[in-house]
């Protein structure tokens, strides 16, 4: 193994690892400009068309801490390549998919790889040298931005210009070329855990995780008071307090609770739901901004395609800023790097007050709030990764990325929630008033102070994987890798 690792190019792996990245997080926009014609392609109603999106979301959240897991009992990359089957077969069923039923299901296999993400980062823990570790993880954590924000155009024109079953098999070729790449470039990586997988521990967590994350996602179309809502959201706690309870008592637990209790994980983890949160409320509201007709007086009367376009820079910031977060980990600590990209983006947010009246103003508050979550997402890998053993590097972060998750769900709950409330009547419809999204953006801005308020807790002294070496943030916390 050793062999394997000093004789691949750093370089190369890194450039394979940033791609997965863009390709596995075009699935959370890929069907974006298509929610609207969903309910005629497929058949079905507007209210089931959405279960598209669900879908995906709770895979992904379900099966994200279990590959990590898996992660470190049988490889990393052993892991990645397995994710890309799920990711490239559910790109071929969605792309003959002529009803309801088989887009749902090729959009869950879908949501099942994005598990690779986590597992590339805590990969580059084994296979680069400390030198190169810290601008990686931000780099390919950066990726993902890449594809979220590119996902939006592309999909459009090619849902305009060609068939929207080319988006699917494009992405499922692209698939096909990662899986190659990451079989020819990256180097095998050893299981660094021992034991079995947690079953029970397995379907306790998803569980509750459906049932949290489905009453949130689904309660806007159920009704937050009808029974079946309220119900999920009451069971969820219940089932997630006896999987915890399980998990502290079990041999080989699928997520050491243990561990994920020490205080630079679980603050990391909170600050990761509430930038989470405070990121997808912007791409919420500037989407919607930029489309709605010039007769509203706010709105900017931009095509699905144009609003695209306008937001794609967004990801190319949050690119860019990846290695200037990466040295100022290196220099000042992973901390310092979150905390700055909190108040960036609620810089970000704040401007938003003056600048929603136009497309260039738009570019500018979703460009500086890139950046705030470019520096942001870089450091919560590394604070991740410098306080748990390598044993378990992988299911860590494949946790912190389910933390992320929530946030974006609840966000985009609670933003429906405003959108909804606060409202304009023009021409017969019902839209949300420039009041609402203004409350929208000043609760995303609320929402990435608290994230900063929350970093600020986080051990002053501790250990930085830019260093290669494992400091104790408080006693007997901390494992040297």
């Amino acid at each position: 193994m050793e062999g394997s690792t000093s004789a691949a190019r750093p370089g190369g792996i890194v450039s394979v690892m940033a791609m997965a990245g863009i390709v596995a997080s075009l699935m959370q926009t890929l069907v974006v400009p298509l929610i609207g014609e969903l309910p005629g392609l497929l058949h079905t109603t507007a209210s089931n068309a959405s279960w598209v999106i669900t879908a995906t979301l709770l895979a992904g959240a379900v099966t994200t801490p279990v590959t990590g897991r898996l992660g470190d009992l049988y490889g990393k990359r052993r892991m990645m390549l397995l994710c890309s089957v799920p990711l490239i077969a559910g790109c071929a069923v969605c792309a003959v998919a002529d009803s309801l039923a088989p887009m749902i299901i090729g959009r869950g296999l879908q949501g099942m790889g994005m598990g690779m993400i986590p597992l590339g980062i805590s990969a580059l823990r084994d296979l680069l040298p400390p030198e190169r570790l810290g601008p990686s993880i931000a780099l390919l954590s950066s990726s993902m931005g890449i594809g979220g924000a590119l996902g939006l155009p592309l999909a459009a024109a090619v849902a305009e210009y060609a068939s929207w079953r080319a988006l699917f098999w494009g992405v499922a070729v692209l698939s096909v070329l990662v899986a190659v790449l990451i079989r020819l470039l990256v180097p095998a990586t050893p299981a660094r855990a021992a034991g079995r997988i947690d079953v029970a521990g397995v379907l306790g967590l998803g569980a509750g995780l459906v049932c949290l994350l489905l009453g949130v996602s689904k309660g806007a179309d159920w009704g937050w008071s009808s029974g079946t809502t309220l119900g999920l959201l009451a069971a969820a706690p219940v089932v997630l307090l006896l999987w915890g309870w399980w998990e502290l008592r079990v041999k080989d637990p699928l997520v050491d609770l243990r561990v994920t209790a020490r205080r630079q994980v679980l603050l990391t983890n909170l600050a990761s739901i509430v930038v989470g949160f405070s990121m997808y409320a912007q791409a919420l509201i500037v989407m919607q901004i930029l489309q709605l007709p010039a007769a509203t007086g706010y709105g900017l009367g931009q095509s699905m395609l144009a609003a695209g376009l306008w937001m794609a820079p967004s990801g190319l910031v949050m690119m860019a800023v990846s290695p200037l977060g990466a040295r100022m980990s290196a220099a000042r600590g992973p901390k310092v790097t979150l905390i700055s990209g909190s108040l960036v983006m609620a810089l970000g947010y704040g401007s938003s007050m003056a600048l929603l009246g136009s497309a260039w103003g738009m570019l500018i508050v979703t460009c500086v709030c890139s950046a705030g979550v470019g520096l942001a997402y870089g450091a919560m890998p590394a604070l991740i990764m410098s306080a748990v053993p390598r044993s378990e590097t992988a299911a860590a972060n494949g946790f912190n990325t389910l933390m992320r998750s929530i946030g974006t769900t609840v966000s985009a709950a609670v933003v429906g929630v405003v959108l909804s409330q606060m409202t304009v009547r023009l021409a017969g419809h019902v839209l949300p008033s420039e009041g609402g999204f203004r409350a929208g953006m000043l609760i995303g801005c609320a929402a990435a102070l608290v994230a900063a308020a929350v970093t600020l807790a986080l051990p002053t002294r501790m250990s930085t994987p830019a260093t290669g070496r494992d400091v104790p943030a408080e006693p007997v916390t901390t494992a040297k890798p």
